[in-house]
């Protein structure tokens, strides 16, 4: 009688182990978040990134090459070619119809292995001045927030953004405040590679 009541006692114990532990074995994981801008459809190649080629079946072209400060790659028969303004897929195309001339049906595969030109700058009443070197579209509040912050003195409701558009720079006055408060959160815009973040 002694040993059927152990047995049952242990029994029991089991099944109240159980209850606490199956709720957390059958949790779905959580995925993660995909943000790299290398991934993206729309990123566009910039000066200093490295971008992994590929060409199927052929092992000699297949390569990883740094963007030149002039914009342009070396690949093998091509010699030097524009990347930096390119989507990696408008440059798979153009690697392909290239190489035409010396394979019968290439077939490219372009990737940008590492993102250097996502540089931004930020000057005047923040905490860390100087360039930053972004992997994630950010906003301005993010890069507020990179740079250390305000200091004391920062005129926040006259932000400016200095945006290189080709010819000549684009000034965006942004008020911080009503960013903040929920006013205009469509002021505080996504910033681009060239960027350059005024805090008077």
């Amino acid at each position: 009688m002694i040993r059927k009541c152990l047995v049952y006692g242990a029994a029991a114990w089991v099944l109240v182990a159980l209850a606490f532990v199956t709720p957390v074995l059958a949790a779905p994981p959580i995925a993660e978040k995909e943000s790299d801008p290398s991934t993206a459809g729309d990123y566009r190649i910039g000066v200093g990134d490295v971008l992994n080629i590929q060409v199927w079946k052929e092992v000699d072209l297949t390569r990883s090459v740094p963007v030149r400060p002039d914009g342009k790659i070396s690949f093998p028969l091509l010699d030097d070619l524009q990347a930096a303004g390119l989507t990696p897929l408008e440059l798979k195309l153009v690697l392909t119809e290239r190489l035409k001339q010396y394979l019968s049906e290439p077939r490219v595969t372009v990737l940008v292995e590492e993102v250097n030109s996502y540089k931004v700058y930020v000057m005047g009443q923040v905490v860390l001045q100087g360039a930053l070197i972004l992997k994630n579209k950010t906003d301005l509040l993010q890069v507020i927030s990179l740079a250390g912050g305000f200091t004391p003195f920062a005129k926040r409701k006259e932000i400016i953004i200095i945006r290189n558009n080709g010819k000549s720079g684009a000034r965006i006055t942004v008020n911080y405040e009503k960013i903040l408060n929920g006013k205009s959160p469509e002021q505080n815009l996504v910033l681009e590679p060239g960027d350059t973040v005024v805090v008077q």
